[in-house]
């Protein structure tokens, strides 16, 4: 297994955390961002050591925050090596991963529009609208992390706490876009979050459920050819 050094990053780059109010959540979205844009390549062991030193911080903050990303299913701690990233996705759990979310997401989509008030109607309005896509890395991060708070608000609004769980426990947001990091992921998902949005914020559940069957499956097809065997 390999192991992350600083071998990929530009050596002029100042990446050491300014010890503020909230420097604890910037340590996690630095290693968030990391994994999420391969930096830190997946199935790859995670120095403490050498982050703390890169970051300017104390392995405490850098130990919280693996904790917390392990809890996001992006990292995963193991006997005898310690924190490493997730593995990538392989073509038989991507097939999973996207028939347990076209049993459980349009259906939660329908349920949704159905029990419509104009309070998730708001969130769901401010969620999307923040994903305006962009080319950095940082807010390619930052879409995913979008992308998965739209997802589970729409679960949740479906009233049905099982359903919500599930799709909690997959964790499917966040290792879906490290399948492919191009702005093109982006940009076709938002426009298909405004149509999925604006059938629910209308109470139009059967446009609902087929706009998010529609951007399951079209969104599996983006990321098809980058699924390892």
């Amino acid at each position: 297994m390999a192991s992350h050094l600083p071998g990929g990053a530009d050596p002029s780059e100042n990446r050491r955390v300014q010890r503020s109010q909230g420097f604890a959540e910037e340590v996690l979205n630095i290693i968030r961002s990391d994994i999420m844009s391969l930096r830190i390549p997946p199935d790859t062991r995670i120095s403490i050591d050498h982050l703390a030193r890169e970051l300017g911080v104390s392995q405490t903050p850098i130990r919280e925050a693996l904790s917390m990303l392990e809890a996001m299913g992006l990292v995963t701690k193991r006997h005898y090596i310690g924190y490493c990233s997730a593995p990538q996705l392989n073509r038989k759990r991507l097939d999973e991963l996207y028939e347990m979310r076209q049993l459980l997401e349009p259906y939660a989509a329908r349920r949704t529009a159905q029990r419509m008030t104009p309070e998730m109607a708001e969130t769901l309005r401010r969620l999307s609208g923040t994903m305006e896509p962009k080319n950095e890395v940082e807010s390619y991060d930052q879409f995913a992390q979008l992308d998965a708070e739209l997802h589970d608000a729409i679960a949740a609004g479906s009233g049905n706490d099982i359903i919500q769980e599930s799709l909690s426990r997959l964790h499917a947001h966040f290792h879906i876009f490290r399948l492919r990091f191009h702005s093109e992921v982006t940009r076709e998902a938002y426009l298909e979050h405004e149509r999925l949005v604006n059938a629910l914020t209308s109470g139009d559940a059967d446009g609902a459920e087929q706009a998010m069957r529609d951007h399951i499956q079209k969104s599996y097809d983006r990321l098809l050819p980058f699924a390892r065997d």
